[in-house]
């Protein structure tokens, strides 16, 4: 197997993998899962995916054919990232061609100084989340992730050692920003702020955007920074923050 980055050129390649994967592993409707496969890499979408400089983007060749690939995001403070999607064609399954391409996302990331890989998977995909538990990873929360226009569920797997709490002052009093949960915004990371170090009554949350405090979440599950715009979108159905 040989692992390189992704071009321009292997975009109907992608493609092929992305669609026979989600048919192989999802019981979704064959329209969804064409809509969607042209929604995420039609030809402009994935030119400007291979071209992003937050974006790992591997494709994986076995025998010289285009047989899987990874798409992995790098948070905005640079010392972690998502694991997106990770799409084997069924014809390769059982070569271990997926753990092989696991293991070089992580190696490449590494290699950069990103130590936290969290791990996204829906949650009805039983192979993928038993993927991520058979490698140590532990289910921090749920995320959610569009579909041919629906809202699905996402396990969210985290593989680092927890980095703990880091104490702030502000307004005379002293919290603790918790770096191992947190959840993407459109500029950055949120992470969730406590009063105390026993993690038992919350304050707020942390901007990793321009490093705010105090941003309030609304019953629907939306945060917003006052400071710089920084945004969640509403997630009614995330049980880790009702």
């Amino acid at each position: 197997m040989e692992v390189r980055a992704a071009t321009p050129d292997d975009q109907k390649a992608v493609m092929e993998i992305a669609e026979r994967s989600l048919e192989a592993s999802y019981t979704l409707s064959p329209g969804t899962i064409e809509g969607t496969v042209h929604q995420w890499y039609d030809e402009a979408e994935y030119a400007e995916k291979v071209d992003r400089d937050d974006m790992l983007f591997l494709l994986a060749e076995y025998a010289g054919e285009p047989a899987a690939f990874t798409e992995t995001v790098v948070h905005d403070d640079e010392t972690g990232a998502d694991l997106l999607w990770l799409h084997v064609h069924p014809d390769y399954r059982g070569e271990g061609l997926g753990s092989d391409l696991f293991d070089a996302v992580r190696d490449r990331l590494h290699e950069q100084g990103i130590t936290q890989l969290r791990g996204r998977v829906l949650s009805m995909n039983e192979v993928g989340n038993s993927f991520y538990r058979q490698r140590g990873f532990e289910k921090v929360g749920e995320g959610e992730v569009e579909i041919d226009g629906s809202p699905y569920t996402e396990a969210l797997y985290l593989e680092a050692e927890p980095e703990g709490l880091e104490p702030r002052t502000t307004d005379e009093r002293t919290v603790y920003i918790d770096h191992d949960d947190l959840d993407k915004g459109s500029a950055g990371p949120f992470h969730v702020v406590y009063a105390g170090e026993n993690r038992e009554e919350k304050y707020g949350y942390h901007c990793g955007k321009c490093d705010s405090l105090a941003n309030a979440m609304d019953a629907m599950g939306r945060i917003e920074c006052g400071e710089c715009g920084n945004s969640r979108k509403p997630t009614r159905w995330d049980a880790a923050y009702m």
